[in-house]
């Protein structure tokens, strides 16, 4: 269809005495619907709207009777058209044919936008610089990262100031209380400054059910977060994530320029989880927040200043360390220090990571469990006791824990084919060597010795990762014996 835009840029071209195939060429037509246009009405003005069909409608005798009740049922415009075809054909069996259901997609379209009833409106506000920052969770699976070649199941938080878009991000792993407090404190960290009002949705970590009332409510200790920062919470109506829009729309684009930046750099695997990092926080410096500079410069005086306080974005619990060398946080399960096991001791729970702490001091830190069932096993709190009872590891509960990598899990199925029970010894001294020694070293003796495939057992890993000990001898030197001297004095008078 010829537009009017197409039209002036012929007529242009043809005044300034282009040839009749170089102006339709420019003006992007044929050189016959050049001829057509070069004079006359615009097509806006020539065309006339067509109140006919061009042929037979063959829901004509079915759409009033049939259709339009079920269409004026449908409230929330949910029924599709195939689901009225398919009731058409099951209650007038071989008269309507798949290739006519496009010609009912039209005519329910139409009869929407002209009969239907009303859809919903949203309204375009205007933001006051200064005043919300929204912030929200985003999974990102779809980004396929990897670290050190492994599958990395991560969340971003993301805050966003809502009048200049600019914007501060964290990696986190669940959508629990300490993730987003340390979500938040990072993110202002980033920003500079404060807002007035934090715009979220009814997130479990910062509000709890009113079961008499009806609704939720502000939970404790987010609100000593906001008091932290002296900020306003604004909730979301559950279930419309729409009055969110601010930061549903930037997690969106957020993602969108992660996969693009990742793609670019020809790799989704990293090194390490602050490489990965560093890597968003780099892509979001530079493809978001860059480009509102000028929006951010104008908003930046209206901010207040950060706290001169750290925020604590941590837990406290006090367990009592079991005689499994365990303990209960948050009903996860993690192995500490056999040392421990009967004194109670302290854990700050973070978003990532635990710190076990005894006496004020810290002696432990442990990666945060994720997941249902989760836990963490650390095969150095437990390998001294298991060394000398070796039996208890084939029906251990937690026996998949105490292969630290693949090699150590393939080492473990060759002892078993090449020694049969004698295997479980065998192993957990090999695991005791990690252990003592270097845990990469015993991985890397056990991939030459897997690669070989020659028989081996502990006697063999120990030669490969320590050398032997060679026994050195004991020299006794007695003390010498003044009276000897006595003895070569008296024949050394009697010569002369």
């Amino acid at each position: 269809m010829i537009t009017d835009q197409q039209v002036f840029v012929l007529r242009r071209r043809l005044k300034r005495g282009v040839t009749q195939e170089a102006a339709a060429a420019a003006a992007g037509m044929s050189v016959r619907s050049a001829r057509k246009w070069k004079r006359g009405a615009l097509p806006s003005g020539a065309d006339t709207a067509r109140g006919w069909r061009t042929r037979l409608d063959p829901f004509e005798d079915v759409w009033e009777s049939k259709v339009v009740p079920l269409l004026k049922l449908d409230t929330h415009r949910r029924l599709e058209a195939t689901t009225i075809m398919e009731h058409l054909q099951s209650q007038y069996p071989g008269r309507f044919e798949e290739a006519q259901l496009r010609t009912l997609q039209r005519r329910v379209r139409d009869w929407r936008a002209q009969e239907g009833p009303p859809k919903e409106v949203f309204f375009q506000q205007v933001h006051e610089a200064g005043r919300e920052a929204a912030g929200d969770f985003t999974h990102c699976a779809e980004l396929n990262v990897t670290i050190c070649g492994e599958p990395f199941d991560h969340l971003l938080f993301d805050l966003v100031l809502s009048a200049s878009s600019r914007t501060g991000t964290m990696i986190a792993y669940s959508e629990s209380y300490e993730a987003l407090a340390a979500g938040l404190e990072r993110a202002f960290q980033m920003i500079g400054g404060v807002p007035a009002v934090l715009r979220l949705d009814n997130l479990s970590a910062a509000t709890h059910n009113l079961r008499k009332q009806g609704g939720r409510a502000i939970n404790d200790r987010f609100a000593a977060v906001l008091e932290h920062f002296g900020l306003e919470l604004s909730l979301i109506t559950p279930g419309r994530p729409n009055e969110n829009g601010v930061v549903e729309k930037r997690n969106d684009r957020l993602k969108r320029v992660l996969d693009q930046a990742l793609i670019l750099r020809g790799s989704r695997d990293f090194d390490a989880t602050a490489t990965y990092e560093a890597f968003i926080d780099e892509v979001v410096e530079r493809r978001i927040n860059r480009p509102n500079a000028t929006r951010f410069e104008a908003e930046r005086p209206h901010l207040r200043p950060l706290p001169t306080t750290a925020l604590i974005c941590y837990t406290t619990w006090k367990p009592k360390v079991r005689r499994w060398s365990t303990i209960r946080v948050n009903s996860k399960t993690y192995s500490v220090p056999s040392r421990l096991i009967g004194h109670t001791v302290t854990v700050h729970q973070y978003h990532d990571h635990l710190e076990v702490y005894y006496a004020g001091r810290l002696v432990e830190s442990l990666p945060r469990a994720q997941g249902k069932d989760a836990h963490v096993i650390e095969y150095r709190h437990v390998i001294d006791s298991l060394v000398r009872k070796p039996g208890a590891f084939r029906r251990y509960r937690y026996r998949e824990e105490l292969f630290p990598t693949l090699l150590f899990r393939q080492a473990y199925d060759r002892l078993v084919d090449l020694h049969g029970d004698r295997a479980d010894v065998e192993y957990v001294r090999i695991l005791h060597l990690a252990a003592r020694t270097m845990e990469s070293q015993v991985d890397a003796a056990l991939g030459d010795l897997l690669r070989s495939r020659e028989p081996f057992d502990y006697k063999l890993v120990q030669s490969g990762v320590e050398p032997p000990v060679f026994t050195v001898p004991t020299i006794t030197i007695p003390m010498p014996n003044p009276a000897a001297y006595d003895s070569l004095l008296e024949v050394s008078v009697g010569a002369r």
